[in-house]
């Protein structure tokens, strides 16, 4: 079995831990499966939550690294989100899709699908299928009810535009895995 990831995994950039979580496992009560799809926000950046500084609801992004960001989009998803860099950087990675391979069952009784491309292609699918809500918010990822293992191997990764957003849109600063069938939405080919 592949190590579990620790803390110090994600205490530097979001942008170096973004692209290394694409492969890793990601189980939440033994429910989960394969990371396919994230996107990396850092407080210098329009779109991330942290831009206009530390409030109620973004608070744990100001915290240190390795903990759970839990945030309602829309006022109907909940989306979970990886703290990332030193205590005040206020970085984070948004685990956007996975390939579910843990508690089948489970993720389709919480989402009502049977289609396992369905289950979790979406932030806000994975965290219903994974069973993630506000109480997850503050967690600690290495630390159940999160288990988070390293990847097997070097996938193969691309690159994108993030989606979902309205400001920054030109950074190439969503990752995903090449081929896999298991994303929100599919990757543009490049120019």
């Amino acid at each position: 079995m592949p190590p579990r990831l620790r803390r110090p995994f994600v205490d530097r950039s979001g942008h170096d831990v973004a692209p290394e979580l694409i492969g890793a496992t990601l189980l939440v009560d033994g429910v989960g499966g394969v990371i396919t799809e994230v996107e990396a926000y850092h407080h210098t950046d329009p779109a991330a939550h942290s831009y206009n500084g530390l409030t109620e609801r973004n608070a744990v992004m100001f915290g240190p690294p390795g903990f759970a960001y839990v945030y309602r989009s829309y006022g109907i998803h909940w989306c979970l989100n990886f703290v990332c860099e030193r205590a005040g950087e206020a970085s984070a990675v948004l685990i956007r899709a996975l390939e579910p391979t843990e508690g089948l069952a489970a993720m389709r009784r919480r989402r009502r699908v049977a289609d396992e491309r369905a289950l979790c292609s979406g932030p806000g699918k994975l965290a219903q299928a994974l069973g993630v809500t506000i109480k997850h918010n503050g967690l600690a990822l290495d630390k159940p009810p999160f288990e988070l293992r390293a990847r097997t191997g070097q996938p193969e990764i691309v690159t994108g535009p993030r989606i979902g957003i309205t400001k920054a849109v030109e950074h190439p600063w969503r990752y995903g895995l090449k081929g896999s069938k298991f994303l929100s939405k599919p990757f543009r080919p490049s120019s």
